[in-house]
C-alpha cells in the first residue's frame, strides 16, 4: 500500500489501541470482525451490522470462488457492491477451508489441489491465484496462501508447511497488484515455540503491511494457546497490526488484546447464537432451559440491543422452542452487540489507560464454559463443519 495503513494511539501495558487505515475508512482498534463467509452474516442484513457497531467484516475467497464465482462478483462491481456493504472488508485467502473441508486435498510447492465440498468437483489453488481472487473481489485486507496443519501434527510435518508457507507468501507478495488494498502474512509454526519464532522472523523480514497468527485455536487447550500468542505477538513490529485468526470467545478476546493483538475474527459468536447461546457479563447462558421460558426480563439487563430492548427472555425463549426463525436472529443481533460493546470498552480503558483493572473486573464476573466442554466442542464442530461456512 502507498498510504500508511496502521497507526498506533497508545498502549495500556502490553494491550494497544490503534486504527486501521483502509479505502473504506478507519477502523478503530481493537477490532473484532463479524464473519460473513458466504458474502452475508447468517440472518442480518449488511444495514444490521452497521447499527450493531461494526465498521469491518470477513469474507472468504474459499466459498466465494466455489459459488457465487470470482467473476460474477467482479462482474457485479465487486464485492462490496455484491453484498451492499459500504464498510471495510478482510478475506481470507481460503487456505484454512481448502485444507479442513475439501476432500483429497494434495498438496505441494506449486500450489493445492482440491475437491469442492459442495459437488465433487476439482480445483487448483496458487499463492498467486489466491491473491488474484481476492484483488478481484475488492477487500481491503487480503490473506496470503498458507499451508495449515493439525493440532496433533508432528513437528517435522508442522516444520515443512511452515517453510512452504513462507515460499507461498514470496509468492504471494510479488503477485500482489494493487495498492489499495493490505497483504498480511500468516505467522505458522503449529504448537511448537521455536517454529513460531522462526516463522515470524522469516515473514517480518518481508515487510508485509500487517501479520496474522494463524494455525491456533484448532481444538488445542487454552493453556498451550495463550503462551504461543504471546510469544508470537512480541515478535511481530510494533508499527504493524497483530491479527489473531478464529478467536472470538469474550474471554479469549481479552486475554487476546492483553497480548498485544489488534484484530479478531470468529463464527463463535453468531453459531452459538444460532444454537441459542447467549453472552451475558455474567457467561454465556442456554436460552432453552425452563428457567427462561418463564423470565419476565431481558436476557441481560445490561445489554442495549434490539433484543433485549424490545422482547423478555421468556419470549427469546419461546422461538427456540418452537423452532421459529426469528429466535435464530434476535439471538444473533444480541451475541454481536455484546461482543461489540466489549470491544468498545476495552478499547476506551486502553485509551484512558485503565485496561488492565478492566480485564480483572470482567473476568472476576465472566463465568467461563468448562474447557473440557470447550474442547470437546470445538473438536466436534472442526469435524462436523461444512458448507455452511460460518
Amino acid at each position: 500500500m502507498t498510504q500508511k495503513h496502521f497507526t498506533l494511539l497508545t498502549t495500556s501495558g502490553t494491550a494497544r489501541a490503534g486504527e486501521l487505515h483502509t479505502s473504506h475508512g478507519k477502523v478503530p482498534t481493537p477490532v473484532f470482525l463479524p464473519v460473513g463467509s458466504q458474502a452475508t452474516v447468517k440472518t442480518l442484513t449488511p444495514d444490521d451490522i452497521k447499527t450493531l457497531g461494526f465498521d469491518m467484516l470477513l469474507c472468504n475467497t474459499y466459498h466465494l470462488y466455489l459459488r457465487p464465482g470470482i467473476d460474477v462478483i467482479k462482474k457485479m462491481g465487486g464485492l462490496h457492491e455484491f453484498m451492499a456493504w459500504d464498510g471495510a472488508i478482510l478475506t481470507d485467502s481460503g487456505g484454512y477451508q481448502v485444507f479442513s473441508l475439501s476432500p483429497l486435498c494434495k498438496i505441494t510447492d506449486e500450489g493445492a489441489k482440491f475437491r469442492s465440498h459442495i459437488d465433487g468437483s476439482e480445483h487448483f489453488l496458487t499463492p498467486e491465484l489466491a491473491v488474484e481472487y481476492q484483488e478481484a473481489l475488492g477487500a481491503d485486507i487480503i490473506m496470503v496462501l498458507d499451508e495449515c496443519t493439525a493440532y496433533s501434527d508432528k513437528k517435522e510435518k508442522v516444520r515443512r508447511a511452515m517453510e512452504r508457507t513462507h515460499r507461498w507468501a514470496e509468492r504471494c507478495l510479488k503477485a500482489h497488484k494493487s495498492n489499495k488494498q493490505a497483504l498480511y502474512a500468516i505467522v505458522q509454526g503449529g504448537m511448537f515455540p521455536d517454529l513460531r519464532q522462526i516463522s515470524a522472523e522469516y515473514l517480518t523480514g518481508l515487510d508485509f503491511p500487517g501479520y496474522a497468527i494463524g494455525g491456533l485455536s484448532v481444538g488445542e487447550p487454552k493453556e498451550i494457546t495463550l503462551p504461543l500468542v504471546e510469544q508470537t505477538a512480541a515478535l511481530l513490529p510494533e508499527g504493524k497490526p497483530r491479527y489473531l485468526m478464529g478467536v472470538g470467545a469474550p474471554e479469549d478476546l481479552i486475554e487476546g488484546v492483553a497480548r498485544g493483538i489488534d484484530i479478531f475474527d470468529c463464527a463463535l459468536p453468531t453459531r452459538v447464537a444460532r444454537n441459542g447461546a447467549l453472552f451475558t457479563r455474567k457467561g454465556r447462558i442456554n436460552i432453552r432451559r425452563a428457567a427462561y421460558s418463564k423470565l419476565d426480563k431481558p436476557i441481560d439487563p445490561s445489554c442495549d440491543c434490539y433484543t433485549c430492548r424490545t422482547f423478555s427472555a421468556a419470549y427469546v425463549s419461546h422461538l427456540f422452542r418452537s423452532e421459529e426463525l426469528l429466535g435464530l436472529r434476535l439471538a444473533t443481533v444480541h451475541n454481536l452487540r455484546f461482543i461489540g460493546n466489549l470491544m468498545k470498552d476495552i478499547r476506551s480503558s486502553i485509551l484512558d489507560g485503565f485496561f488492565k483493572a478492566f480485564k480483572e473486573d470482567f473476568l472476576t464476573n465472566y463465568k467461563t464454559t468448562n474447557e473440557q466442554i470447550r474442547v470437546e466442542q470445538k473438536g466436534k464442530w472442526l469435524k462436523g463443519r461444512g458448507k455452511e461456512g460460518t
